[in-house]
């Protein structure tokens, strides 16, 4: 019988049966060992650490090294930052002048660029655990930037409130969430004397901004002012450039771990299909990350073409809606928790009454001294200047005395509040500049003790839960500062005169001081410890009769 001629493939132009399947098992041997490379490098990748990627170790960098390189960058931030909202006392009067508003609704605007980034403090706090310190410091640089350009547009009190309290506002309070969660993070034993460093530059942005917004207002107008002032804010993008992750964020973390699953998925028990090749493809081209793109692409394809997978997909679905759900309950239990917390909770009053109180004398210093005929403009060193001057030593030395081991930093905080109500009360009282200086400057020192909010908060809760706790200490500050301003403001249009709106400053800042101190007395720990003895006893003496019994 003759030899028949090997039998051809119609699909293969011409290469007979036996070339193709050398061809096709060639092929898929390729295929194999580029998916064995993968899985061991995947494999090997999974087994380093979460920190590995250029990420220093928290052991060796806690309270040195790079950490000053992480106190100047938020110094700068908060200098940055700040400058302009806490010398707003400065540019109050001249929006008086340009928009012929009273002082109640012209108030608002310095009471919510410095309140409503406290109150959105929770989801600062959120966005800093999520997506670090450096991506929100950039993203905060842009709205402050853009708050206060825009703000030099605005035709009204109305948009003044929008751009200059909203915007800038909320950029402020990414800027403060980041660089206290970074700053906390890579301090342990000097974590006070950092947390004082950084804050001072609220402080000294507030002295320097306020002379320097003077002077550019007589030069190029209340306009040129902003613009520039944006200007400078812009630099905020490179301050974020400093601020190296201790640890990775959250976001993230989760962006790795579904990696690593997705790898998991793909390379346990790869299906032979999805290596069948045809000829002349170009396999040597095949990169991982193709490989990756086109298995991906078929498993969502056969997913939504299947009811089967339509019914996988859904639960899926469901179940992350679940894990999501129980994440938020747990969240609101944590938070429920915190507020349990007799020391916990009489902070979050005493910071609420403070900002009620403390803030407003500072916006309406000027106008005080303007109205009460001490001054005929505004100086060249403002008292908003000599405010934040002083608040800056006020907070490099209660920073350095909270870390002094005798010293309770709770009740330390009480004598700062008792302190700056005392000196409020005294306010209406002075009848001279000179008086108004010595006051504004006790004000001010004694306004530093918020260098020690993180400090009690973590001594408080501790460092895990730094953020969440922080977030709604913060809160109740911002709820109090966008209250304090109008209510006083309102006080003046009501009685032409400041004398009330002081005594009511005055007043809520000692109640605040009062209550701290009177919930930090060590009585309350004792009496409970006393009730936790009598129950054990209680129970062991049933434990014994029923025993007995």
């Amino acid at each position: 019988m003759p030899n028949s001629p090997p039998s051809r493939c119609g699909l293969c132009d011409g290469t007979t049966w036996s070339e193709q399947d050398e061809k096709v098992a060639l092929c898929f041997k390729q295929m194999t060992s580029l998916v064995d490379q993968t899985r061991a490098a995947s494999t090997s990748r999974r087994t380093l650490p979460v920190d590995s990627m250029s990420l220093p170790s928290s052991k060796n960098v806690l309270d040195g090294g790079w950490g000053w390189v992480i106190v100047v960058a938020c110094f700068v931030a908060q200098f940055l930052a700040y400058g302009s909202p806490q010398s707003v006392g400065v540019l109050y009067p001249e929006w008086l002048h340009a928009f012929q508003e009273g002082k109640g609704m012209t108030a608002w605007v310095g009471s919510l660029v410095s309140g409503v980034g406290l109150i959105a403090s929770p989801v600062c706090s959120a966005c800093v655990d999520n997506f670090g310190a450096r991506p929100v410091t950039i993203f905060s640089g842009v709205m402050v930037a853009g708050g206060l350009m825009l703000s030099a547009f605005a035709p009204n009190v109305q948009f003044l409130i929008f751009s200059y309290g909203i915007v800038v506002g909320l950029g402020c309070g990414l800027v403060y969430a980041a660089t206290l969660t970074i700053t906390c993070q890579y301090f342990d034993k000097r974590r006070g004397l950092a947390l004082g460093i950084v804050t001072t530059g609220t402080s000294v942005g507030g002295f320097l901004y306020a002379t320097a917004q003077n002077e550019l207002i007589l030069l190029f107008d209340l306009d040129g002012c902003l613009l520039i002032i944006g200007a400078l804010a812009l630099n905020l993008m490179a301050c974020a450039g400093f601020m190296r992750p201790l640890n990775m964020p959250a976001y993230y973390l989760k962006q790795k771990a579904a990696l690593e699953r997705t790898e998991e998925q793909l390379f346990e028990n790869p299906p032979a299909d999805d290596f069948k090749t045809t000829p002349g493809t170009g396999e040597r081209t095949l990169t991982v990350k193709g490989l990756l793109i086109i298995i991906d692409a078929k498993d969502i394809t056969i997913t939504t073409t299947s009811k089967k997978g339509g019914f996988m997909a859904g639960s899926a679905i469901v179940k992350i809606i679940k894990e999501k759900r129980q994440a938020y309950s747990k969240y609101m239990h944590s938070t429920a928790d915190f507020l349990q917390d007799r020391n916990f909770m009489a902070l979050c009053i005493a910071i609420f009454l403070f900002s009620l109180g403390a803030f407003p004398p500072v916006l309406f210093m000027e106008d005080v001294a303007m109205s009460e005929g001490l001054i005929d403009e505004v100086s060249i060193i403002p008292l908003v200047s000599i405010v934040a001057v002083t608040a800056g030593m006020g907070k490099l030395t209660l920073g350095i005395l909270a870390d002094v081991r005798w010293i309770n930093s709770l009740f330390l905080y009480a004598f700062t509040l008792l302190g700056t109500g005392a000196a409020l009360l005294l306010i209406p009282i002075s009848k001279s500049y000179v008086g108004l200086q010595i006051l504004s400057a006790v004000v001010g020192f004694f306004s530093g003790n918020w260098s020690l909010t993180s400090y009690i908060t973590t001594k408080i809760v501790g460092l895990d839960k730094l953020t969440q706790a922080h977030g709604i200490l913060m809160f109740f500050g911002g709820f109090g500062i966008v209250l304090g301003p109008p209510v006083v403001g309102c006080f003046f249009d009501w009685t032409q005169s400041y004398d009330l709106a002081f005594y009511f400053s005055g007043g809520s800042v000692l109640l605040g001081g009062v209550t701290l101190f009177l919930c930090a007395l060590p009585h309350w720990d004792k009496k409970k410890a006393d009730i936790d003895r009598f129950d054990i006893q209680y129970t062991s003496n049933c434990d014994k009769v029923a025993s007995v019994a």
